[in-house]
């Protein structure tokens, strides 16, 4: 037998234990997953927050009702803080039936007036609890709400009042910075996206069809 022959026995002898070994461990990894899969048979609404530093947070929360209207559901957006910015995200969802509620007062570093984006919040808010009595609404996103509590433009007592009344099956997302530790307490799932790097510290401004 040549060195040569012997050697490539003994790679395929090599690469044959690490298939086996893979696929025990693959196998492993699948009865885990189908455990937990079985074990989650409960259906219920929803509420998903997503919160933290990072980009993302709005986007992400329009991706999963552009899902939901992809599967016929029925879905809503009450947007606040962004409102007077050109959205994508609004142009098209819009198109396909999804109702926009805008607060429309922009950013309140731009505003610099607590009374009037106080009264455009609560008006925005008005629209938010109609929502989230309407059985007929599948999903409905509340983006930026985070800010809003943290300015106390909106009772905190009265976002969990409506969120905890609202109907069983109506999925809720939460976009923001600083979501209340009551909110996150009360949420089914939570995520928290963190900056690593981003564009703008750079001096990259925010440009059409990719940040909005």
């Amino acid at each position: 037998m040549t060195t040569d022959h012997h050697d490539n026995e003994q790679a395929s002898a090599i690469d044959a234990s690490k298939a086996e070994r893979h696929k025990a461990r693959q196998q492993k990894v699948k009865v885990g997953v189908d455990a937990k899969i079985a074990a989650a048979q409960e259906e219920k609404g929803i509420l998903l927050v997503l919160t933290g530093n990072g980009k993302g947070k709005s986007t992400s929360g329009f991706g999963s009702v552009a899902r939901a209207v992809g599967h016929g559901h029925k879905a809503a957006v009450v947007q606040f803080i962004k409102g007077s910015w050109a959205c994508g995200e609004r142009n098209l969802l819009a198109g396909a039936g999804v109702p926009f509620h805008v607060m429309g007062t922009g950013f309140t570093w731009d505003t610099q007036d607590k009374a009037k984006d106080t009264q455009a919040a609560m008006e925005a808010w008005l629209e938010a609890e109609k929502l989230l009595k309407d059985e007929s609404i599948n999903m409905v996103l509340l983006d930026e709400l985070t800010y809003m509590v943290s300015y106390h433009y909106i009772e905190l007592e009265r976002v969990l009042t409506a969120l905890k009344n609202r109907p069983a099956m109506q999925h809720v997302i939460i976009t923001g910075r600083a979501c209340h530790r009551d909110i996150i307490e009360l949420a089914d799932t939570v995520s928290e996206v963190q900056p690593i790097k981003h564009a703008f510290n750079d001096g990259i401004k925010a440009q059409l069809g990719f940040d909005y």
